[in-house]
Order: C-alpha cells, then sequence, then structure tokens
C-alpha cells in the first residue's frame, strides 16, 4: 500500500516537475526503508530527470545494486531531456561493460535522439545498424526517431527509407519526415507529404514552418503560417511561434515582426523564455535595437541566450560600452556565458578599438570558462588587433591559430594594412590572398587597390584580368526599404520604378549639395575600367541610395529609415549616407551583409569601419 502511495505521488511531481516534492518524498522512502523496493528506485530517476535534477538522477542510479533496462531508460531519457546529450552516449557504454545489457527498444530510442541533437551522422548510423540486427528491429518508435534523427543530420533520402519502412505510421513520424524535407529545402518533398498525411495538427504545420526557416525559405514560412491560421489551429505549443519569429529577424521585415509580437502577447505567451529571446533577437536584426533593450529589460527570467541575444544586439549596433556593461551584470547574475556570448564581446571591443581589453576577454573565454576558441572568435580578435594597428600581432595570430584561415581573414588582414598604409605586409598578404583563389568580387577589388598603391602594374593587371571573369559572378546587389505592410526592394541600376524620377531629382540635389560640401566620388570599389564618370554614375545608382531616396520621399518627416542591403555597403555610399544624415537631419540605419550601420548626423556607429 505504501509503495503504490509513493509511486503515484511520485509520477504526479514529475508530471507536473515539482523538485522539491520528490527530494521530500525520496527523504521518506529512505526513512522507511523501502528505496531499494520494486519499481520506487526507477521511479525516482525518473521523477529526478523531468524534475532537471539530472545529477541526483545519477548518483541514484549509481547506488543501486542492481539495475534493468527501465533504469537505464529512465537516466538516458533524463540525460536527453537536459540537453546533454553527449552524456546518453558516454553513459550508455558503461550500461553495456557493467552490466552486460543489450540495448532494448526504450534504449535504442534514447540513443538515436542523442545522435540526432549532436548531428552525430556516423554514429547515428552506426545505432540504426544495431537496431536493424536486434529482435527490437519492427518497432515503429525508434523508426521514427531515426527518421527525426535523419533529418536532423540533413540526410532527407535516408528518412524516407526508414518511413517507407514503418507499418502504423503516426503523426510523430509524418512530422519527422516532413521535417526532414523542409530542413533540406526540399519544398517540393515537404508539401506532398504535407498534403498525403492524415491529420494537420500544430506540430505538422510547426514541423513546415520551421523547416522552411531553416532552410531560409522564408516567405515560403510566412504563406505557411498565414494558412496555419486561416484554417484556425490553435496554438497550443508556442514553438511555431518563435519559428515565425525567426524568419522576421532573418528577413528583417520590422512591421511584420512587430505583427507576430503583437500576436505573441495575444495568444499570453510573451512570459515565455525562449519566444521572449526569439523576440529581443529579432528586433535587434530588424535594426530596432531599442525595442529589443526594452523587451529585454522587462523579461522576469533570463538564461544564457536571453543575455547573449542582446549582448550580440548591442555589439552589431556599435553600442560596444553598453555591451561590456551588460556582460558585467551577466556575470554579476551568475549567468555563464558561452561561446557565442565571447562572439558579440570581442566584437564590440573592435569597434571602439578596446584592444586590452578584447586580449583579456578572449583569454577569459579560455581559463575562466574552459571554452575552445572557434574560427569566429579568432576572427574577431584579429579584426580588434589589426584595425587597431596592431598588425604583427595580428599576422602572428593567423599564423598561430588552429584553424585553416580562410579568405574573409586574409582579407581583414589585407583591408587593415591597406588602411594603415603598411605596403610591405600588404604586398605580401595580397600574394597569399591571390594563392587562394578568392571567390568575394570584394577580396579582388582589395587586391588590386593594394598592388596599385605599392605600383605593382603587373598584378594590378592580373587582377584586372581576373575580376572580368568574376564579374559573371557577382551576386547583384539589392536594397529594401519597408513602408507599413509591404517592402520596396531596388535593385543596383534600376531605372523602372514608378517614382524614378522623383528619385533621380532628389539623388541630383542631394549630390549638388554634397560636393558643395567637399564630397569626391571614391571610385575605388567600382570593378570595371571605364571613365571616371562612368564610375561615378554607377556608384550614383547603387540600390542602398534608390531605397534611401524612396525613404525621404515617402516617409514622415523625422522618422527612422531602415534599409537592408544583401551586400557590404562600398566606402563611397558610406561616405554618401553620412552626408545624407546629416543634410536631411535623419537617421539612416542600413543592415549590410557584414554589420549595422547607424547614420546620424553625418556619423556612423562602426566608427568608418566598413
Amino acid at each position: 500500500m505504501q509503495i503504490s502511495h509513493y509511486l503515484h505521488r511520485l509520477r504526479v511531481c514529475a508530471r507536473h516537475q515539482i523538485a522539491l516534492t520528490v527530494k521530500t518524498l525520496h527523504a521518506q522512502i529512505i526513512k522507511l526503508g523501502l528505496h531499494q523496493y520494486g519499481p520506487l528506485p526507477n521511479t525516482l530517476i525518473d521523477a529526478y530527470g523531468k524534475c532537471d535534477l539530472v545529477q541526483y538522477a545519477h548518483h541514484l542510479l549509481e547506488e543501486m545494486p542492481q539495475r534493468d533496462h527501465v533504469s537505464w531508460a529512465s537516466i538516458l531519457t533524463a540525460y536527453n531531456q537536459a540537453n546533454l546529450p553527449q552524456k546518453t552516449i558516454s553513459i550508455f557504454s558503461t550500461m553495456l561493460a557493467l552490466d552486460k545489457l543489450q540495448p532494448d527498444h526504450f534504449v535504442f530510442a534514447s540513443l538515436v535522439k542523442a545522435c540526432g541533437s549532436l548531428g552525430a551522422t556516423r554514429l547515428g548510423k552506426q545505432v540504426h545498424a544495431c537496431f536493424v540486427l536486434s529482435p527490437f528491429c519492427d518497432d515503429d518508435v525508434v523508426k521514427s526517431s531515426l527518421v527525426d534523427m535523419y533529418a536532423k543530420c540533413g540526410l532527407p533520402n535516408n528518412a524516407r527509407a526508414v518511413f517507407d519502412s514503418i507499418k502504423l505510421k503516426n503523426s510523430v513520424s509524418w512530422t519527422a519526415m516532413l521535417s526532414a524535407y523542409a530542413r533540406s529545402g526540399r519544398k517540393k518533398d515537404a508539401m506532398e507529404i504535407f498534403e498525403q498525411a492524415p491529420v494537420r495538427n500544430l506540430f505538422l504545420w510547426t514541423a513546415l514552418v520551421s523547416g522552411l526557416v531553416q532552410s531560409r525559405n522564408e516567405i515560403d514560412a510566412f504563406y505557411s503560417f498565414i494558412e496555419m491560421r486561416r484554417e484556425g489551429v490553435d496554438i497550443v505549443d508556442p514553438l511555431v511561434l518563435s519559428s515565425i519569429v525567426g524568419a522576421c529577424a532573418n528577413f528583417a521585415v520590422l512591421e511584420l515582426g512587430k505583427q507576430i509580437h503583437g500576436l505573441v502577447i495575444a495568444l499570453g505567451y510573451e512570459s515565455c523564455l525562449f519566444i521572449s529571446n526569439a523576440i529581443v533577437d529579432m528586433y535587434a536584426k530588424c535594426s530596432d535595437i531599442i525595442a529589443a533593450k526594452d523587451i529585454f529589460g522587462r523579461m522576469r527570467r533570463k538564461d544564457v541566450v536571453s543575455w547573449t541575444s542582446i549582448i550580440v544586439g548591442t555589439a552589431q549596433h556599435g553600442q560596444a560600452e553598453e555591451t561590456l556593461a551588460l556582460y558585467d551584470e551577466m556575470v554579476s547574475a551568475g549567468v555563464k556565458p558561452n561561446e557565442v556570448t565571447f562572439v558579440g564581446l570581442i566584437y564590440a571591443c573592435s569597434h571602439v578599438g578596446l584592444v586590452g581589453k578584447g586580449r583579456k576577454l578572449f583569454k577569459s573565454m579560455i581559463e575562466d570558462y574552459g571554452i575552445t576558441p572557434s574560427l569566429q572568435h579568432y576572427t574577431c580578435l584579429l579584426d580588434l588587433l589589426s584595425r587597431s594597428g596592431h598588425l604583427d600581432e595580428a599576422e602572428n595570430l593567423i599564423k598561430a591559430m588552429p584553424f585553416e584561415p580562410d579568405e574573409p581573414t586574409w582579407a581583414a588582414l589585407l583591408s587593415a594594412c591597406k588602411h594603415h598604409r603598411n605596403t610591405e605586409m600588404g604586398t605580401r598578404v595580397a600574394n597569399h590572398l591571390l594563392s587562394l583563389k578568392p571567390e568575394d568580387p570584394s577580396s579582388y577589388i582589395l587586391l588590386s587597390n593594394v598592388y596599385a598603391s605599392a605600383a605593382m602594374w603587373q598584378h594590378v593587371s592580373k587582377v584586372r584580368k581576373l575580376m572580368s571573369v568574376m564579374e559573371v559572378k557577382k551576386e547583384p546587389g539589392y536594397s529594401y526599404i519597408e513602408f507599413g505592410k509591404g517592402s520596396h526592394i531596388f535593385y543596383a541600376g534600376e531605372t523602372s520604378h514608378p517614382l524614378k524620377d522623383e528619385i533621380f531629382e532628389l539623388l541630383t540635389e542631394l549630390d549638388a549639395e554634397m560636393k558643395r560640401r567637399g564630397y569626391v566620388p571614391d571610385t575605388s570599389s567600382v570593378l570595371h575600367d571605364m571613365e571616371q564618370k562612368e564610375k561615378e554614375r554607377q556608384l550614383f545608382w547603387h540600390s542602398e541610395r534608390l531605397a534611401v531616396a524612396y525613404g525621404l520621399l515617402k516617409s514622415v518627416p523625422g522618422t527612422v529609415l531602415r534599409v537592408v542591403k544583401n551586400l557590404r555597403v562600398c566606402g563611397d555610399c558610406h561616405i554618401v549616407m553620412k552626408m545624407i544624415s546629416r543634410i536631411t537631419k535623419r537617421e539612416i540605419v542600413v543592415r549590410d551583409a557584414t554589420r549595422y550601420h547607424h547614420f546620424k548626423d553625418g556619423k556612423c556607429s562602426c566608427n568608418d569601419f566598413w
């Protein structure tokens, strides 16, 4: 009677995640000497796991004189729920070595889930092979887990082979297969699965929307989300909202992001931590860092993702002092930073030339938090050193880092050499970059300019020939600006817009005023060999200028103009944007392929390092 009473109470606590009561019940069970009786030990492991007390669950497992499949399935599930898939995999070897137990269908399902979380394709295939050779090879639950694992590993064909072998396909297997196709960008196959699925529930819609967002098909994700709303699907789980907020962030559509934020509030999910984190990130990526800070400040609970989102956001917007202050608050709050946090921090230091602080942060990341620096960390530190004129240290860092430096890494150092007029190092770095056969057209412009400044005309000619080939591959530049419910896209050199005459007239007026104030067009970024006037004409029709001119014509005076550009803003446009912001007394925010530029009163938040 006592055992069944405690079993019932433990299961209720596990379902509602009441950790304190589980500990109290455990103490009572020990006091009564029942801790090794019947299913109580396994139920306790399961309860501790579901209450996010995996260390207690593990300790209990180690104390058990005899463990069975249920014990191991419970602890493996606990580690998966705690988002510790690596621990799930490592502890499985203990099950084999100590208890000589072969995995059953529950254990297989846990192992497959861990492999999917890690993206461990090779290990996942090994587990799959063991499953096929086991007595449980017909278990449809494990097969559904395998479909999900292959989806997360980016192997939709493998997922489909397993999916087709499932005899009784449930909503989980349909959802996993749909996710596999959508995440891989195979929209047609994803829609076929969606149409064939016997039930279109929220989870199927979520898999479709989330998969489309992950494969960077944001427009299709928006249309799918709208269709889901039209069908009246009840959003009882907020994951789909997180995905669509992420789509707004990727696409930088602020007005739509605000509408989704309103829906989140209406549905009562604003207090959900991962939704709030997504909203903070969305506002930051949509250039409204003030709104991002406001949402962050009102959050009652903040985790490492919350802090990292606002730290990276303020860093990208050039607010270095605020970024470092937020980091101090984060540490004081007892939140441990992760690798992404340090990318934002070192990036922030590069905006204001805080070399000493950047070095300390890089060292602290390794020594205080045990984080192994990635290529991105090294690139941020390199950017800080080279931008601040520490070129020898930057070059030594490239040679010492445990990664093969890529094209952007060498281009960053070369750009700094040009900026600081170090011709000797610049020539050496340029030769190395040229040997890599770079793919980015801007790298060729940089190479040409560096060789020209060193009077190495033979090399300039070589680069120019390569540039003519690269021009074919160059992605066309475009910019878009939001107004009301729509976005207006402008392509470089476009002359077909209905307001082209008004745009041309305004740009001509601004150009004349800028020249009166000393503006001289910088044509060094123009790829073609052509007359100076033709080069200036090309610059005149750059897409971000067209978008800003349209914004000035159509918006209410005093409002902020927000422009998104697919390529990096060129040096000349950067000068022009600063001057337009002063002439028109307007703030202009441009999100380009590299960073955010806040142009105001003739200055830019990037400190002219574009």
